[in-house]
């Protein structure tokens, strides 16, 4: 049942298994020693940011508007080259760091501050005792690996969405956070939106009769691609793409493969299904009660792609179809305008539009008739994402987009590419997680990962 949140160097291998059996020996009942008392330094929980790029950095500063937690340490590939950015922004480790040090040097008498240390890698930001929970925004193939580890070395958890980049992944991730007693908040920033929540209200109290249909939108999709013949582009200096890489498989440099861009290629991510499709499927999931499930049914409707041999491999238009075991049909598109999440029951209709800014029903009066404490068990965040992760640090509650939240959204993203991939239907047991009678399919829950970063 959901809560009711109202306010709200030694060698690597050595280091892990160090972690994991001092993250065992305080799990469940770790509460990091910063987390207790008012708003002096020593009380605040402490944060380390991995990912600092034109997600993660805009992420950071609104963790900085928290006077409940202080960032100690920003972690990213990129320096701070605006070769790997597009010129329009300018972000990486360097940058953040100074962003971090002159936020906190206005509230100094000084009006200096030099307490923020900047990292190429993450391990140095989870081996640090003295911070509490990291945040998580980077590419989507390295969230499982990142998110296991901080886990297993006793760190709270922001993770972006989607999830994971498989099924798999974030089986392992689920795991990983319940085993070691951790707290772990989705990026699923639609779960404080007020907007989100009376269209969830409204469905679960039935105010638009028995849901009929669900419709979800993915978002356009970017077509500007390097075609067929693109040619590699020279590393730029300050841009560790090695390391960038990671799990994935080694590929020649290019921009638009590290960019926003990165998306749109299925080494990195799930196109658009897996990123604003994460949002409208999280939304619908929520709505349907589904927060422990998922549908039966995902079939293959429609999808696009871009020549062969282009940079990008990902669909670029979508439609698939979920079926869930009480009959009623999700359907996610690319394409729909401005459309998040439209749910269409027996007596009126409730949606969400420009990216949960907007909230409509028809009839309009159905409004009216609904108001949060005729649906007491739904969420209640503070309406701030953020925030409400570092409350729940610090009293060791469930987060409004736990991880098992998070994985089962951006499950159906998978399935829902999987499908899409394959042309075909996919059975799904939902109870089990396992893929039924496609061993093709089945395959697709999990993705090599490159030697070197095998556990």
């Amino acid at each position: 049942m959901p809560h009711n949140h109202k306010s709200e160097s030694s060698s690597r291998r050595e280091f892990i298994k160090t972690s994991a059996l001092a993250a065992a020996a305080a799990a469940p009942y770790f509460a990091p020693a910063s987390v207790f008392g008012a708003n002096a330094p020593s009380n605040r929980v402490t944060l380390g940011f991995i990912g600092v790029g034109n997600q993660g950095f805009p992420v950071m500063q609104r963790f900085l508007e928290n006077d409940q937690c202080q960032a100690l340490a920003v972690c990213d590939v990129n320096r701070g080259s605006n070769g790997y950015k597009d010129d329009k922004h300018f972000y990486g480790r360097e940058p953040a760091r100074d962003a971090v040090e002159g936020f906190y040097a206005k509230s100094k008498e000084s009006g200096s501050y030099k307490g923020c240390e900047a990292y190429n890698d993450f391990r140095d930001i989870i081996g640090r005792k003295d911070i509490d929970a990291v945040v998580i925004a980077v590419p989507d193939h390295w969230h499982s690996i990142m998110t296991v580890q901080a886990a297993k070395a006793g760190k709270d958890v922001y993770c972006e969405k989607p999830l994971g980049l498989t099924i798999g992944d974030q089986k392992a991730m689920v795991k990983a956070v319940r085993e070691n007693g951790r707290i772990l908040q989705t990026g699923s920033h639609e779960r404080s939106n007020p907007n989100v929540r009376r269209l969830v209200e409204i469905v679960q109290s039935g105010a638009i009769g028995d849901v009929k249909r669900v419709v979800a939108n993915v978002g356009r999709h970017n077509m500007i691609s390097p075609g067929p013949g693109w040619k590699p582009m020279p590393v730029p200096e300050g841009f560790d793409y090695k390391m960038w890489l990671g799990p994935a498989p080694d590929a020649p440099y290019h921009k638009d493969r590290c960019l926003y861009r990165f998306r749109f290629n299925y080494d990195y991510a799930g196109s658009q299904v897996t990123n604003f499709g994460a949002h409208s499927l999280d939304m619908a999931q929520w709505a349907l009660g589904m927060d422990k499930s998922g549908p039966v049914l995902v079939e293959h409707v429609y999808a696009d792609y871009l020549p062969k041999g282009s940079l990008f491999n990902a669909a670029t238009y979508t439609h698939f179809r979920c079926t869930y075991d009480n009959g009623i049909v999700l359907d996610c598109m690319t394409g729909v305008p401005e459309v998040r999440c439209i749910i269409e029951g027996t007596e009126g209709s409730v949606r969400v539009e420009n990216q949960g800014r907007n909230f409509f029903t028809i009839p309009e009066g159905i409004k009216a008739k609904v108001c949060g404490t005729d649906v007491p068990d739904v969420y209640v965040s503070n309406d701030d994402h953020q925030r409400n992760f570092i409350d729940c640090v610090k009293s060791r509650e469930e987060p409004a987009a736990s991880v098992e939240v998070g994985h089962r959204s951006a499950t159906v993203c998978h399935l829902g590419n999987i499908a899409l991939r394959l042309k075909t239907k996919v059975k799904w047991d939902p109870v089990n997680e396992q893929i039924i009678g496609n061993k093709e399919a089945s395959a697709m829950m999990n993705r090599p990962t490159n030697q070197a970063w095998q556990a």
